[in-house]
């Protein structure tokens, strides 16, 4: 590699920032972290970073990592212009809109924009990819998840839920309105069975890119009769300084080689801000490693399979566990 390229850059270092640069800082790497929070840039010396006084240190290191609260793209685009590859944990969907139009832009620079790398989406893709390549055909990819990395990402979820979703239905976008569409999901452990509802969530959309056949794509979020009621409001009770245990859940139908239906289910739980960061730091490491295709990807793309971002996730704190009927470990 060369030294640019052996340089991370980090912009933000909250709950889960501060999980990718030790992962990052663990592999060996240089990280350079910018954050508005002085305390936060204190932190990330202390753990062995390089503290940057100003965003546009960050255009000079081989990949960057937007940690910090959307918007993302506006950034994204800037160091994209100056030829710094991308990874965004960005989980608004007009956010996520706005960085998968950045394609063509990263095309013509000629250097790569990762959307979506923490736990949904994110994790939740490279989920779906699993499950669709152990299908002969891909009918349907339904996501849910429960849990918040940290203050930022819970009122972006609070305010998803007041918000209109985002569903694939038979070959067309539908938004029914957040807070609808009951559905009880039953998550790894120690999580459990929680009711789940539609919200303004970016993973159908991500999903879709990466899954264009897929005839029908959801996405749901765990939430409390409060949480409902209150969604369209700001929030009542501050946010969780640390984030909480949080969880992935995917479920892929489809067929087998004989035409037999089949349904395959797999997720993860733990601290939402350390399976985040696990993932951003997967994909950072990979990308500065092997490299990809030039554009704006999702991480379930057929374009960044060469990444082998799940089983790097994993070396990096993820554990995945296949839903059959018996809780067991796999082989991730």
């Amino acid at each position: 590699m060369t030294s640019r390229s052996q340089r991370f850059g980090l912009a933000g270092h909250g709950v889960t920032g501060s999980g990718v640069a030790r992962r990052l800082l663990e592999a060996g790497a240089e990280v350079v972290v910018h954050d508005p929070d002085a305390a936060a840039l204190r932190r990330a010396e202390a753990a062995g970073a390089i503290a940057a006084g100003a965003a546009g240190v960050l255009a000079g290191a081989g990949v960057v990592v937007l940690c910090g609260p959307s918007p993302h793209a506006p950034r994204a685009a800037s160091l994209l212009s100056a030829g710094t590859s991308v990874v965004s944990l960005a989980d608004d969907l007009d956010d996520v809109r706005e960085l998968l139009a950045l394609d063509h832009l990263a095309r013509r620079v000629e250097v790569t924009l990762l959307v979506g790398a923490a736990m949904a989406p994110g994790l939740s893709g490279l989920l779906a990819r699993s499950l669709a390549d152990q299908l002969h055909h891909l009918d349907e990819l339904h996501v849910a998840t429960h849990g918040t990395g940290g203050p930022a990402c819970a009122r972006q979820h609070h305010e998803a839920l007041g918000r209109n979703a985002l569903g694939w239905h038979d070959g067309e976008w539908i938004e029914p309105p957040g807070g609808s569409g009951r559905d009880l999901v039953w998550f790894p452990e120690p999580i459990g069975a929680h009711d789940c509802y539609r919200a303004a969530l970016a993973d159908p959309l991500l999903l879709h890119r990466a899954f264009p056949t897929a005839q029908r794509v959801t996405a749901r979020v765990s939430a409390t009769r409060r949480d409902r009621l209150t969604a369209r409001l700001p929030m009542l009770t501050p946010p969780h300084a640390a984030g909480d245990l949080g969880a992935v859940r995917v479920e892929a139908r489809g067929a087998g080689p004989a035409g037999e239906r089949l349904t395959l289910i797999a997720g993860a739980s733990g601290p939402t801000g350390e399976l985040a960061a696990a993932v951003a730091a997967a994909a950072a490491l990979r990308l500065a490693e092997v490299g990809a295709p030039a554009g704006a990807h999702p991480l379930a793309a057929d374009a960044v399979t060469q990444l082998d971002l799940l089983h790097h996730a994993a070396r990096l704190g993820v554990t995945v566990q296949e839903f059959t009927g018996v809780a067991r470990a796999t082989h991730w």
